[in-house]
């Protein structure tokens, strides 16, 4: 396949999804809010899990 035609055909899918991203109900404007929490504690929680990055020492 040609890449132009590729590109093409790639720009197409990604406004169909666009207009179809658009036209589907918001979400009530609590939600937000508390997908935000949602995320941050779920980063603070992969912090938490994340062993501490410790730099090598040779044993003398």
């Amino acid at each position: 396949m040609n890449a132009d035609i590729h590109l093409q055909l790639h720009q197409l899918h990604a406004a169909e999804l666009r207009r179809e991203a658009a036209a589907t109900v918001p979400h009530p404007s609590g939600t937000t809010l508390r997908v935000q929490l949602g995320w941050r504690l779920v980063e603070l929680g992969l912090r938490m899990a994340t062993p501490a990055h410790r730099p090598v020492t040779l044993a003398a």
